[in-house]
């Protein structure tokens, strides 16, 4: 499965077959379908990442940090902190 293919919509908004997203650039594993739920955003909405080196992260603004993929820097969104589905989680 690839991740951040927004060309024509989402299309695994609403996808929740088990599996593996990864990097639509270069294939590295990102997020686990156990961490998805549904959100009202128009992307997938994941609680964590698949490893602690899946993505990397740097500060945007309060409350939101820039996620890119953590092998080549493809461009994944952001993690917004605190808006997860149970309190203190975050929102990838």
């Amino acid at each position: 499965m690839s991740f951040c293919s927004f060309q024509g919509g989402e299309v695994f908004k609403d996808h929740f077959q088990p599996g593996i997203y990864v990097c639509a650039q270069c294939g590295h594993e990102l997020f686990s379908s156990r961490a998805k739920y549904e959100h009202s955003s128009p992307w997938p909405a994941f609680t964590e990442t698949l490893r602690g080196d899946s993505v990397a992260k740097r500060p945007e603004r309060p409350g939101a940090l820039k996620v890119t993929c953590g092998k080549c820097g493809n461009g994944l969104g952001h993690e917004f902190l605190n808006d997860g589905p149970k309190r203190g989680q975050s929102r990838f």
